[in-house]
């Protein structure tokens, strides 16, 4: 089994630029003028250009009122990034355009921040600590 992430995007380049500077990732293949493909981590990152305002769909069809937008917005799936040092991660993902939605938190598993991408995607990274999340497992 593969895991594939779908990301979109109001501006494509911009996306390329985000995600290459704040995570390191290389573009693979690109898929005409709406769609690139980022290597580089774990899962493959597509990045789908679709406009501001133009129809979010729901199993079933259009959900009447529901528009894309790119400001801050909230969905019950986000990227968790593990990284080996948060500090730099934090100021390399901020100089590429994210914001930091809350200050970095550190329990014995470890450290976390919770940011949002320029296109309002929600991520967190985190920094293992100790025995990570066995420290917590029961």
């Amino acid at each position: 089994m593969e895991f594939l992430v779908n990301l979109d995007v109001d501006d494509l380049e911009r996306g390329i630029d985000f995600y290459v500077q704040a995570f390191g990732l290389e573009v693979g293949r690109r898929f005409g003028e709406d769609g690139v493909e980022l290597i580089g981590g774990p899962a493959p990152i597509y990045l789908l250009a679709k406009a501001s305002g133009s129809p979010a769909y729901a199993a079933g069809g259009v959900t009447p009122g529901d528009q894309r937008h790119y400001t801050r917005h909230w969905t019950p799936v986000h990227l968790d990034v593990v990284v080996e040092d948060i500090d730099m991660a934090l100021e390399r993902a901020i100089a590429a355009g994210a914001t930091q939605e809350q200050p970095t938190v550190t329990d014995s598993w470890g450290k976390l921040v919770l940011m949002a991408d320029p296109f309002g995607h929600g991520f967190c990274f985190v920094q293992f600590l100790n025995r990570g999340y066995d420290e917590i497992a029961t």
